[in-house]
């Protein structure tokens, strides 16, 4: 599963080195361009939905196998497009397999976390995260040899591709009720309780403060720098590599501090170090303690997705799908919006004002990060923190909670 992460952000990686070709082939405007980029993203929020309920119709591993062939392919369309129209096409097509592949990963990592019981979902986005920077540099490197596409099929897709066939038949098979009892559960699914849509759309808004945030400092840490501090143009680069860098090396150490701090404590910590770094990024008049502040934002933010798409794995373990999907629909609105917020605020009262409002959403991320102590079973809230380390599919693991029952009270005790 790991190979698969590594393919999207590979893929997504090649195509972010290959927007300035692509802007000076088309001769587009900055505006058009913009809005050009944003129908990626409006197409992952649009296709979640769907591939959350094909996860749980189907099972993730089935989902998996075509929206994975679909993102390692797809940068050979992306390389190639010649024409607006045909741009627009492949970055919608992007978008689409990209969110259901999102999904369906996102799915079977929840179900390999109650497999395991511990924390896995950080080593996932971790590999996600190493994979984006290959690709960033393999497609600068691509760019600069003026690259045509029989190099981008030889060096990306062939690879890409390879690579997703022979993981294909190692990802964890879906049980078998996915397929048969549960198919008939997805057409006409139990109604939840009142209080778990609330939970997830909670969730949902941090993953929104958390992409918002992710957002602002990769669009915006490099203009920061060259034109707030005024750093050479070779410099202004140094604030995402170094955002990029550490929310790497945070993924990787993830699951061990969930293990040991559990998923609100992690989150608290992480929204913590985010809300310190980017404050110190903007008060700060010298450029390499502003890189890293944006350094220290991004290992802030390693973890936090990661543990919020966990959680909402949990509220039905059956059925994993559709709750992150719902998760990921809301947060991930902030690709759309973010860049819009941020470039709005900054025209009416200048660009370190502006990424202020990342600040305070980080902060809104520590203060909520309680309801990740909240265990989630069968759909239900059940209200108390989890006791003892991160919940994990049900169970609590290095703790006495299981399934929402408290330390200490028997099933008798608790009918009375």
């Amino acid at each position: 599963m790991l190979v698969y992460f590594v393919i999207m952000g590979l893929a997504e990686g090649v195509w972010i080195a290959r927007i300035p070709g692509v802007k000076e082939r088309l001769h587009l405007a900055d505006g058009l361009l913009g809005a050009s980029l944003l129908v990626g993203p409006a197409g992952l929020v649009l296709a979640m939905p769907l591939a959350g309920r094909l996860t749980d119709r189907f099972g993730s591993t089935r989902v998996i196998w075509p929206a994975g062939l679909t993102v390692a392919a797809l940068p050979l369309a992306l390389w190639s497009a010649q024409t607006l129209p045909a741009v627009l096409g492949s970055v919608l097509a992007f978008g689409v397999a990209g969110g259901a592949l999102s999904v369906a990963l996102n799915a079977q990592g929840v179900r390999l976390e109650r497999r395991y019981g511990r924390p896995l979902m950080a080593s996932f986005y971790a590999s996600y995260s190493l994979g984006g920077l290959a690709g960033a540099l393999l497609g600068g490197l691509l760019a600069w040899r003026r690259a045509g596409l029989v190099s981008v099929l030889d060096s990306v897709v062939l690879g890409c591709l390879t690579a997703a066939i022979i993981a294909g038949p190692r990802l964890l098979p879906d049980p078998a009720r996915v397929r048969s009892v549960d198919a008939r559960r997805c057409a006409a699914p139990r109604p939840p309780s009142a209080a778990a849509p609330r939970w997830l759309l909670t969730l949902g808004l941090l993953a929104l403060c958390c992409v918002i945030t992710e957002g602002a400092v990769g669009s915006w840490s490099g203009v920061y720098l060259r034109y707030v501090l005024a750093t050479p143009g070779w410099f202004a680069a140094a604030g995402f590599a170094g955002f990029s860098l550490a929310m790497a090396a945070g993924r990787l150490a993830g699951d061990r501090l969930a293990a040991r701090y559990g998923p609100a404590g992690l989150v608290r910590r992480c929204g913590l170090l985010a809300v310190a770094g980017l404050a110190g990024a903007l008060c700060t008049h010298q450029a390499w303690l502003a890189v890293a502040g944006f350094a220290a934002c991004g290992g802030g933010l390693s973890c936090t997705m990661p543990q919020l798409f966990s959680a909402a794995g949990r509220v039905d373990p059956a059925h994993p799908g559709r709750a992150v999907a719902r998760l990921g629909s809301v947060g991930y609105l902030g690709l759309v919006g973010g860049p819009v917020l941020i470039g709005g605020c900054a025209s009416l009262a200048g660009l370190t004002i502006a990424l202020y409002i990342p600040v305070l959403l980080a902060l809104c991320v520590t203060g909520f990060a309680f309801l990740l102590d909240r265990p989630v079973v069968g759909g239900l809230v059940v209200g108390g923190p989890v006791v003892g380390g991160p919940v994990v599919g049900g169970p609590v693991v290095g703790g006495p909670v299981l399934s929402g029952t408290e330390p200490g009270r028997s099933a008798e005790s608790r009918s009375r």
